[in-house]
Parts: structure tokens; sequence; C-alpha cells
């Protein structure tokens, strides 16, 4: 003969592994969105560092730029001096690209029209030129800077 207390005891193993299984799925919930949250933010790190990397590709091509010998007052914003890797150029460790346009601006505030720059003496008139340079790297990250700068130069007088 069976006695009844082993079939409550029965029960209460049943209960326990109901528990022991909603216990598990909720610890199974919580890891899938702790999985989930730290693949947002490696993700969200990784295109911080594309930026920074774009933002200084940018800052290379001004570099380029303020290096080049070229600054006529003949390169205006409809026709610039462009690098000389046209459109294809890279930086030599990263491989991210830029690009940049370099023009004398003779429409600056409180600047001539055209023929000449800022009198700073006899014979000497600043002229003030124009970079544009972008940046790009992995995932779209794209940067775009400008920076002006005057060089002094020959002048009318």
């Amino acid at each position: 003969m069976m006695s009844r207390g082993g079939g409550e005891g029965c029960k209460s193993h049943g209960v326990a592994l109901v528990i022991v299984l909603l216990l598990l799925l909720a610890i199974t919930v919580l890891a899938v969105a702790g999985i989930a949250t730290a693949t947002i933010e490696l993700q969200s790190a990784g295109n911080a560092q594309y930026y920074k990397r774009a933002f200084e590709a940018a800052e290379y091509g001004i570099a380029r730029a303020l290096a080049a010998p070229d600054l006529s007052t003949a390169a205006t914003p409809a026709a610039p001096a462009k690098p000389a890797c046209a459109g294809n150029c890279s930086l030599p460790v990263t491989g991210d690209g830029y690009d940049y346009s370099l023009y004398y601006d003779d429409g600056a505030p409180g600047a001539p029209s055209g023929d000449g720059g800022h009198s700073i003496g006899t014979g000497i008139d600043s002229h003030r030129f124009v970079i544009e340079s972008t940046g790009q790297s992995a995932r779209g990250a794209r940067s775009g800077h400008v920076q002006g700068i005057v060089v002094p130069g020959p002048g009318d007088d």
C-alpha cells in the first residue's frame, strides 16, 4: 500500500522544478540583455574611434595643404588648388582618406575685390586663403574642417 504522504513530496518537487526553471529563464533574459547592451556599447566606441580617425584625416589634409607651395591668388572657390593624388589621398599608416581645396578668398569681409589683400605697409599686402578639408574613415565616418590663413605678399604700391 502507498501512503498519501509520498504523493505530497512529489508535488513539492514539481513546484521546486517550476521555480528553478523560472529563475533560469530570468537569468537567461538578463544575460541576453547584457550581451545586447555590451554589443551596442562596443559598436558605439568603434564609431567614436572611426570619427576620430576621420577628424585626424581632415587635419592631415589641412597640414598637406599648408605644406603645398602653390599659394596662388588665381585659385578660386570654383577652381581651387587640389592635392596631387586627385581625390584618392590616404594617410600613410591608417589608409583613411582625405581631400582638400585651397583657394584665395577675395570676398572676405574687408578684403578688396580681386586686386590684392589688405595693405600692411608699403609694397606689402596680406592675402587670405581658405582650406576646406574632409576626412573619411570606416563605417561612413566623415569630418570636415575649414581653415583660413593669411599670407603676406607683394602689394600694388
